[in-house]
């Protein structure tokens, strides 16, 4: 029996993966985000998603375990989830009218071998008036995510227009990760 864990107490990955019907774990990991700012955007979300992944396998060396990180690029500036409300206006104001590219990393750990990947995806705001972006931040949704939205829920107003893996945003890249979860031999039932 092949055992598949999440390593993320997100719940938007959590609903994701529970929408292919897999049967899985969830085991989130407490590691350190910090990175190296010379890192790529790419890299970076690679490295963190590597991890969360490893922290988790080595308490399950013989299930497969995927790790995930998402961050939000702006004008070469990382955005990752905002500290505070003010924090959060700041990120909203800034992506207001412009396009911004989303990076989520993947890593696959398995009992052979370890799988990592990274998507893009480009998404374009609306022009945005101080109230819009006050009234979004009154919802409470930005503060526990990636550049202060979420694409699924309410900041779906926000969007103008995606070029990409919607699923990325959410972030999870479902297609890619079953593909390379079969890749690295777990069986997909479907």
């Amino acid at each position: 029996m092949q055992n598949l864990i999440l390593a993320s107490s997100s719940p938007r990955r959590k609903e994701l993966l529970e929408n292919l019907h897999l049967t899985f774990e969830v085991s989130s990991s407490d590691v350190d985000e910090s990175f190296d700012p010379g890192l790529t955007p790419g890299e970076i979300v690679m490295e963190l998603s590597s991890r969360k992944a490893k922290a988790v396998y080595e308490q399950n060396p013989d299930s497969f375990v995927i790790g995930a990180d998402t961050v939000v690029v702006s004008e070469g500036t990382v955005l990752g989830k905002p500290k505070d409300r003010i924090e959060a206006f700041e990120m909203l104001k800034k992506l207001a009218g412009r396009t911004h590219s989303v990076y989520t990393g993947v890593s696959i750990m398995t009992p052979r071998k370890e799988i990592k990947f990274h998507v893009k995806t480009d998404v374009v705001f609306w022009e945005l008036s101080d109230e819009e972006i006050d009234a979004y931040i009154d919802t409470g949704e930005p503060f526990d995510k990636a550049g202060a939205y979420g694409i699924q829920g309410f900041g779906s107003v926000l969007v103008k227009e995606i070029s990409g893996d919607y699923f990325s945003v959410v972030g999870l890249p479902v297609s890619k990760t079953v593909r390379e979860l079969r890749n690295a031999g777990y069986v997909i039932p479907f």
